[in-house]
Parts: structure tokens; sequence; C-alpha cells
């Protein structure tokens, strides 16, 4: 009996090791690899071979000159960002960005489970606030969203930080020409801005969860959760007192519609809401944004936004750490205190001050935007988009939107006698003001730089100025003076007179205005200009300005808003080529006294009401 007893021996033994050999193979199958799982067998696999250095890591986002490949892979960020004017060199080509973007990349890719790594651009404010103050068709502003997301590609970048949807109900505020309009039913509407950056979602798809499809498309950004917009006085980064009916009527809806898209990720405001930091507020993110509205994507901060939860900024870090990913933040724009940040929250999980059921939930979201990108099966950019940088079609879809944009406030002394259009054959005719020549101030903030610029030698394009010399008659002549006394206007024997004047360009708290008038030489443009000959201003702004003292000796007005580098667009509408067709979305104001002032409101009194917009239509053959 004793030879029965150790074959069975052997056999038992053979059982374990092939059930051992079987659970290792199993062990050494990485799911998270397997592109034909389903995303949450992926996520599951993959966060469960995770360290916590690994978790921290993927919450991180920093600025890309503070990083290398070395610290992608050592400290396994899990994004980066290129800020306002932070580029790998001055006037970098696209392949530039993408060989830059590829080396941060390749970092990420070596290190121990080769989590590939995002990367966001906040210089996209500027693809997302040249059209706005005018309403839209869906068509425009979704072919908007697919032209951005080509663009923003042709770079190598994955992920902007776009759309805003701030409704702005005060244009004291700097960020207002950041914001489509005052009410919030427009803004809704602009959300389908989305699909055209992520792709068109398919009807089937499981409400709140990201999408984004495809190497032609880019993670898209529903900013700044929540009340940006409304704060009082319209001062940047302030306090935004509302009651629960207001707050989901005018602020809320935006997001409602962005999540229904599949937006990817919401990014918090600095302000405040009601008193409580919005960085810190984990009733409106954690309760109402993923529990209430069901948001599966993540919410990410804004720059060195946990450190404002303190006044003044950074005086108790490891407390803004623990406030704002305790509140439901996942991914924190740090960026640059990343190894400060990392030991920080690394002592508040293993003090149980943050739990790691919380981490776990940061990484899962973030994971399940990299993975619904197509991150993990193609992390390196290639050059096949580089053709699409400024292409012919692209601009022309740009100067279709400025002509769609431009607003006709007045024309004519009367509705009998219009001046608008424009004949194209006249004997003499005068431009003047800041803004005819000048692109910066057409494109206004977050373009190139920050704060903008001022010149014709940044950027690619076409000045108002230009354009009009392209547009007229060759045998009329045009004559350019920036700021013309009114004797040079009274000898000059002009048929008329195109004044282009606005603000200068700004960001943020910098574009604050209690008074919002437009800067000198402007006003004395004008008047020296239209006290003397016909004349229409265009008004090169980012928000109503103060216009009502001038309007009198205006023979005819349009709000330009930002045109962008397609000034052309200006001139086709001027001259009607095209008829003016837009309309406010924003009220125009008298006085500053009256704001903030809006439809419905006892005291409502505007020089021009939200909707407003005089048409006309396109000239014959001149």
């Amino acid at each position: 009996m004793e030879r029965p007893r150790i074959v069975g021996i052997l056999l038992m033994g053979i059982l374990v090791w092939c059930c051992m050999a079987t659970s290792a193979n199993a062990d050494t199958k990485m799911i998270y690899k397997d592109s034909n799982q389903p995303y949450n067998a992926r996520i599951k696999d993959l966060i469960g071979r995770m360290t916590l250095e690994e978790k921290i890591g993927q919450m991180i986002q920093i600025e890309r000159n503070v990083s290398s490949p070395e610290v992608m892979r050592k400290y396994f960020i899990g994004s980066l960002l290129s800020g306002g004017g932070s580029e790998p060199t001055p006037q970098a080509s696209p392949k530039d960005w993408i060989d830059m973007v590829n080396e941060f990349q390749k970092g990420s890719l070596s290190s121990r489970l080769g989590i590939p790594m995002i990367y966001g651009i906040d210089a996209v404010h500027g693809h997302n606030n040249v059209y706005k103050a005018t309403i839209f068709p869906h068509n425009i502003v979704n072919r908007i969203g697919v032209v951005t997301a080509l663009e923003v590609r042709a770079t190598g970048i994955h992920y902007v930080f776009a759309p805003c949807i701030a409704v702005c109900r005060d244009p004291r505020w700097g960020r207002c020409y950041e914001s489509y309009s005052e009410d919030p039913k427009i803004v809704q509407d602009m959300t389908e801005i989305i699909p055209g950056l992520q792709g068109q979602i398919p009807s089937s798809y499981p409400k709140g969860v990201p999408f984004v499809g495809g190497m032609e498309s880019v993670a898209a950004c529903a900013k700044h959760y929540i009340g940006d917009g409304g704060t009082t006085k319209g001062i940047n980064e302030n306090n935004t007192v509302i009651d629960n009916k207001g707050l989901l009527s005018i602020h809320m809806p935006g997001y409602v519609s962005s999540i229904r898209k599949g937006v990817a990720t919401v990014m918090i405001s600095y302000s405040s809401l009601n008193g409580v930091k919005m960085h810190a507020n984990y009733e409106m993110v954690t309760n109402f944004l993923k529990k209430n509205l069901r948001f599966k994507g993540f919410v990410i901060s804004d720059w060195e936004g946990i450190d404002r939860i303190t006044s003044p900024p950074h005086a108790n870090y490891t407390y803004s750490i623990e406030a704002s990913v305790n509140a439901g933040l996942d991914m924190i724009m740090l960026p640059y205190n990343y190894t400060e940040f990392i030991d920080g929250l690394t002592y508040l999980v293993k003090n149980n001050f943050v739990p790691m059921s919380r981490i776990d939930d940061a990484v899962k979201r973030i994971l399940l935007v990299k993975f619904t990108m197509g991150l993990f099966e193609n992390p390196l950019a290639d050059e096949k988009f580089v053709g699409q940088l400024g292409c012919e079609a692209h601009r022309e879809l740009a100067r279709e939107a400025v002509r769609k944009s431009l607003v006709l406030l007045k024309n004519g002394k009367s509705a009998d006698a219009p001046l608008l259009p424009l004949p194209k054959k006249a004997s003499n005719i005068l431009v003047a003001g800041s803004h005819a020549d000048n692109l910066g101030y057409q494109c206004g903030g977050w373009t190139i730089k920050w704060m903008g610029f001022s010149g014709n030698n940044l950027t690619t394009g076409t000045t108002i100025l230009t354009a009009i010399k392209n547009t007229v008659d060759p045998t009329t002549k045009v004559v350019y003076n920036e700021n013309p006394d009114a004797e040079f206007v009274k000898s000059g024997g002009f048929s008329y007179a195109i004044v282009v004047v606005g603000e200068h360009p700004y960001a943020e708290t910098k574009g604050d205005n209690l008074n919002l008038t437009i800067p000198e030489p402007g006003p004395s443009t004008i008047t020296n200009v239209c006290g003397t000959v016909k004349c229409v201003v265009v008004v090169v702004s980012g928000r109503p300005v103060v216009i009502q003292p001038y309007v009198a000796s205006i023979e005819a007005l349009v709000a330009a808003w930002l045109p962008g580098s397609e000034g052309q667009g200006v001139a086709d509408v001027l001259f009607g080529d095209f008829g003016f067709t837009g309309k406010l979305s924003f009220t125009w104001f008298k006085t500053v006294d009256q704001l903030p002032m809006h439809v419905g409101d006892p005291h409502y009194d505007p020089l021009f009401p939200l909707g407003f917009g005089l048409t006309t239509q396109p000239a014959k053959a001149q």
C-alpha cells in the first residue's frame, strides 16, 4: 500500500505546481494592456497592480518646463500641461511640439507599468474665445470644435481646457470674453462644441461616461465649475452669492448638457460659492457633480487652485491638499511643486486623513479617460495632422465665423438712410483707430501668450486694415492714420471713414474693469473722425463697453468682438459680400452704474438689449 501513497503525494504535488503555474500565468497576463477587454476590467486590473506612489503620480499635472522624461518615469506623473505662452522654443513648429510631447511620453512609458500621460494645453483659450458674444447655429459651433481638435492634435497634444461654459452675469469680469453669454440657454446650446472636440457620442452610449472618439479628437474640459461668472461686481476669483434655484437655473444647465455629451473632464473654479471655496466644496463636487449628475470623468483643479483655498495662498498646503482631494478633486494642476504635493498626500493617506477609497476613485476616473482616448494603444503622437495647422480650409471656417459673429448695432441716421454696406468704389476713404492694423489686438488675451500681445509679428493673419485694402475697388484710395486730428480729417476729402477701436488684450484678473471705457486714444479718434465725416465705428472688444456718449455722432456701429486672425471676415460684411446676421448674446448697457443688469430686472434699460442685431442683405455686385 506504500507505493499508491507515494504516487498520490506526487500527483498532489504536480497538481499544486500546476495550480501555482496557472495562477502565475494569470497574474502575468496584463489585462489592462488588452484593448479587447472592457474598460472596467482593464481599470480593475491596472489599479490592482499600482502602488500608492504610482496612484498619487497619476493625480498630478505639472508644467512641462519643470519636467523631463526622467521626472515622468520616476514620479509616475499622470499629466503635463503648457500654460499660457509655454512652448518648447519661441514660435515652435508643430514638429517641435510633437517631438517634445513624445519625449515626455517615452518617459512615462518607461515606468514600471508604462501608464501613458495626457498632455493638456492652457493656450487653447485662444481657440475657445474668438467667436463669442454672438448667437451661433449649432452646426458652425460643432465645426469649430472639429477644427480646433485637429489643430491641437497637429501639435501632438491630447487634451484642451475648453469649453468655458461660464455664464457671465457682469461684463466687469475680466474673463467675460471667455463666456458665450449671460443667458444660460445660449451657453447650454454652445456646448455643441464638445462633440466637435471629442467626436459625436453614440446614441446608446451610457450617460455621464466620458467619450473621446479617436485620434482626430481631443479630451475636452467644461469649466469653471461652478458660478465663476456670477461673482459680486464681476471680481475675478471672488464670491458668488446665489440661492439654490438661481444656481441650478443659471450656472448649472451648461454642465448638465456637457455631461450628456460625454465631456471627459470638468475644471473647478477659483471662486467661492456662498463663501465656500469651490476647490474645497465637497457638497458641489462629490455630492452634486459626481453623484447627482453622475459625472464619470475626472475633476481637475485650476492652476494652483488648491493653493488658493487658504489666504494667503499656500499658507497651509497640507490642509489644502486634504480639503481638495477629500472634496472630490481627482487631478491637481499643481503645476510646479510636485514633490511637496507627493509628500503631503502620501502622509495624509498613510495617516488616514484621506481614505484610500478616495485615491482609488480619482485614479479610476483618470484611467477611464485615458483608456477612452486610446492612449494605451496609441500613446505617441505622429505628424499626420501637421498639415492641418493653419490650413486654408480652417482659415475659411474662421473667416465664416467672424462674419456671422459681427453684430450691427446702428446703421445710418435713420432706417431709410443706411450707411452699410459700404461702397467698394470711392475716391478716397479713411481708416483710423488703434485696432485697425494690429493682429494682437484683434485676437485678445490667451493668444500665443497669456496676456496676448500687440502688433503683427507673433501670428499669421489678416488685419482689418489689410482686409479693407483687399476688398475695395483698385481705384479706391485707402488712407490710414491711426489717430488723426480733426484738421487732418477735414482736409482729407474722404468719402467715408472706418474707425476701429477697442480694448487692449488682457486675461483673468488683469481684465477686471469697473469702468469699461474704451482706452485712449479710441474715444478721441471717434470724436475727431466721426464729428467730421460719415463714419462706421468697429468696436473690437471681449465684452460690451461704454459707447453711449458717441452713438449720436456715429453713422454706423458694429460690435466685432475678438475676430482673431481672420480680419477679412470683417471686411466681407462691411462691404456687403455677405449680410449682417449676428445677434447680441450679452446686454449692452448704457452706463456701468446699471450693472449687473439682465432681462427681467426692474431696472432693465439697456442701450441695446440681449438678442438685438440689425440685419442687411448682401450688396449687388459693385
